[in-house]
């Protein structure tokens, strides 16, 4: 029989894992922190008859996982403007209203730490990375919830189908089953694995996001098209419009981002879903910036591959960003 008074010590090393493992679930970071402080308040009732048959950890995230399941019985899953629909066909034309009513894929603000307390493991933390890259988190809200369960489970945890199936309450060809149906439907709906694989060491990283940025608050829409891949999908949400490629995108910067000029914009480097991002700020009348978007860029060894601004409201504090800064 476990101690109450020993929860906290043992459990709380796993909080952030299972804010990414309910975000993946989800796609949302404001339901997962729920979700995740219900598993403690649930965990931390039943301690005391905790027999130690697993590990705390995969306690927690049996927990974790039904607790998951059951939010998204009274939930549809959360889009990015490109899983909706045809890209816009007149970029000359702007973004149009935003949808506020349809519930949007949200950012992930980290990297967070690893997968177990107390150490680092570098090939751990790519995975953990690409776990929660938006393009990855985009596909799973095209899968039934018990088929990302299972694919999470898995393919990111790494659990037995054994040991998946007992959480579920089936069997092990059924998880087999439905794992298998996972992938297909992932290969469907998911980008090109050369289209999000980074490609780049990280001096050259760096210096092409330099470029970037200096383009960007330059409004240098030459400049930036230079650093797009001919591909390149631009996206907005809630505006649920979006264009595909270089030409369309160009246009789209050039007659409504950057209409303003240089100095409009400055932009402020966060990491969001394991990837480079952006506080955007736009100039306000006294000189001062607000909060604009927060984008989020994959960036491969051909160039930008997608630009994925976060529109207001976005909670710039959850990525340790001020909502103004001074001129």
């Amino acid at each position: 029989m476990a101690d109450r008074d020993d929860f906290a010590r043992v459990a709380d090393p796993y909080r952030g894992e299972l804010l990414a493992h309910c975000y993946r679930m989800l796609g949302s970071v404001h339901d997962a922190e729920d979700l995740v402080q219900d598993t403690y308040v649930r965990a931390w009732r039943a301690f005391d008859r905790f027999e130690g048959r697993s590990s705390v950890r995969a306690w927690l995230y049996r927990i974790a996982t039904r607790a998951c399941l059951t939010a998204l019985e009274r939930r549809g899953r959360r889009p990015l403007p490109s899983g909706l629909g045809a890209p816009g066909a007149y970029p000359e034309r702007g973004p149009g209203p935003a949808a506020d009513a349809v519930e949007w894929l949200e950012p992930f603000p980290g990297p967070f730490r690893g997968p177990f307390p107390g150490s680092y493991d570098p090939a751990a933390a790519v995975a953990e990375r690409e776990s929660v890259r938006l393009a990855f988190v985009a596909a799973l809200q095209h899968l039934p919830a018990r088929q990302r369960a299972v694919l999470l489970l898995r393919e990111v945890l790494g659990w037995t189908a054994a040991e998946t199936a007992e959480l579920l309450d089936t069997s092990s060809p059924a998880v087999n089953s439905a794992l298998q149906r996972a992938r297909d439907r992932l290969r469907a709906v998911a980008p090109r694995e050369d289209a999000t694989a980074p490609g780049l060491d990280d001096r050259t990283a760096q210096g092409f996001l330099d470029r970037y940025v200096e383009a960007f608050e330059k409004a240098d829409v030459a400049g930036l098209v230079e650093l797009l891949r001919e591909d390149v999908v631009m996206e907005m949400p809630p505006v649920p419009v979006w264009f595909r490629g270089r030409a369309d995108v160009a246009v789209f910067l050039a007659s409504h981002v950057h209409r303003f000029g240089p100095g409009f914009f400055r932009l402020v480097p966060v990491v969001a879903n394991g990837q480079p991002a952006y506080g955007t700020y736009a100039r306000a009348a006294d000189g001062s910036y607000h909060a604009d978007a927060l984008q989020v860029v994959d960036l491969t060894a051909g160039g930008i591959a997608r630009v994925t601004a976060f529109r207001r409201p976005v909670p710039f504090a959850r990525f340790g960003l001020p909502e103004r800064l001074d001129s």
